[in-house]
């Protein structure tokens, strides 16, 4: 079905997005789309606007149609909402509210004090939209760390429920056995191309608690042949020293939604009855120094490596912008990496520091906020950054 053509009068027609909204900046890239961050000019209100070539979706019409219908049918408190829909000739534009508090694992990462009460109420937080979903009957099919968003900056912040590309509507005459998800979190049935249920949020869900606990997969391996088959078995442990401090009451929750066989394995509203949930077994103690070094080293090996590089990387172009006269030798991939050069060619150093790791200037703000730069090297010096790029690598 042509998009415009499906008569639900949801998409409002525009020959110009931005008559209607002030466009700032670009929040991030997809393989299909560009998100926006844009002011509404008439009532100055921020929000997100996933901007979507139509040349890009022929002949994936039908799962951008789905994406809408999910969005356009939810409301609530912990999902972030669809507000408008927009299309010209060239574009569709889904207008979406703004969540500005960033990423899980970030909040974690940056906190300084963080418990199993910490994690017990953000789970609260998953199950009860995701039980609101699967009451709609609506299966998410990707539920993952990198999906929920923190909602504002704020220390008491709610979570929310993000990316909805590859969500479902239950149908009485359709049954789902489309192999999709992310490794590491989609559920055993998934992978053995079996007809499944919505109770692959579930075990999504416990993949999640359980790194929430311990700061890293229960599933690892290099190989994905070897990742399966461990999913397929369900094969996870509580190793020590990690899992020394965590209660037997959050290890019995995570049994329950890690649980191989679908039919056994908690739905929601039984998952929000667990004591580790509704009664007052998550304990108080501060796990925050393990969980966010095992963060650290598990996941985007190198995001925080990454994340430190730039930071190393701007303390260069400090000094490189306060240094006129010193001689510079290019960034190489083989040898290591001075930066001392006068204005007119630190930025372009700068910037190729970063190409050369395939980096995004865009992090630049999350390093400098991880790694707390405040001091700069003497201006006399020159910055090597060889042996930062190595291990980034």
């Amino acid at each position: 079905m042509p998009l415009g053509e499906d008569g639900n009068g949801w998409k409002k027609k525009t020959d110009n997005i931005r008559d209607i909204y002030d466009f700032k900046e670009v929040l991030g890239t997809g393989a299909f789309s560009e998100v926006v961050l844009a002011e509404e000019k008439r009532t100055h209100r921020l929000v997100a606007i996933k901007c979507i070539p139509k040349k890009a979706l022929e002949g994936k019409e039908n799962s951008i149609e789905n994406e809408i219908a999910v969005l356009h049918k939810i409301k609530h408190a912990n999902i972030v909402s669809l507000e408008d829909i927009f299309e010209n000739k060239t574009h569709l534009y889904l207008v979406m509210q703004l969540v500005s508090g960033g990423e899980l694992f970030d909040r974690i990462v940056e906190k300084g004090f963080y418990t199993e009460k910490d994690a017990s109420k953000l789970i609260q937080q998953i199950l009860d939209a995701v039980k609101y979903l699967h009451d709609m009957g609506i299966v998410h099919r990707d539920l993952k760390p990198e999906n929920l968003l923190y909602y504002s900056m704020d220390e008491d912040s709610k979570i929310m429920i993000s990316d909805f590309g590859l969500s479902k509507i239950e149908g009485s005459d359709s049954v789902m056995s489309t192999a999709c998800g992310t490794p590491g979190y989609v559920a055993p049935e998934v992978l053995a191309q079996k007809p499944y249920s919505k109770a692959v949020d579930c075990w999504s869900i416990g993949v999640i608690a359980y790194i929430l606990l311990c700061g890293y997969p229960p599933f690892y391996d290099e190989n994905d042949a070897k990742l399966f088959e461990q999913i397929l078995k369900a094969e996870y442990e509580f190793d020590s020293p990690y899992w020394d401090d965590i209660s037997d009451s959050a290890k019995d929750f995570i049994i329950h939604l890690m649980e191989k066989d679908p039919r056994k394995r908690y739905a929601c509203e039984q998952a929000l009855q667990h004591p580790w949930i509704a009664g007052d077994t998550a304990l108080d103690k501060n796990i925050h120094e393990s969980v966010s070094a095992q963060i650290k080293k598990n996941f985007a090996k190198s995001k925080w490596k990454v994340s430190l590089l730039i930071a190393n990387a701007y303390v260069c172009l400090s000094v490189c912008l306060s240094v006129h006269r010193h001689e510079t030798t290019r960034p190489s991939h083989h040898g290591p990496m001075w930066l001392g050069c006068g204005p007119p060619y630190s930025l372009k150093i700068f910037v190729e520091t970063v190409q050369i790791c395939r980096l995004s200037i865009s992090q630049t703000n999350q390093a400098s906020r991880i790694y707390n730069i405040s001091k700069f090297p003497d201006e006399r010096q020159l910055v090597k950054l060889g042996d930062v790029r190595c291990n980034c690598s």
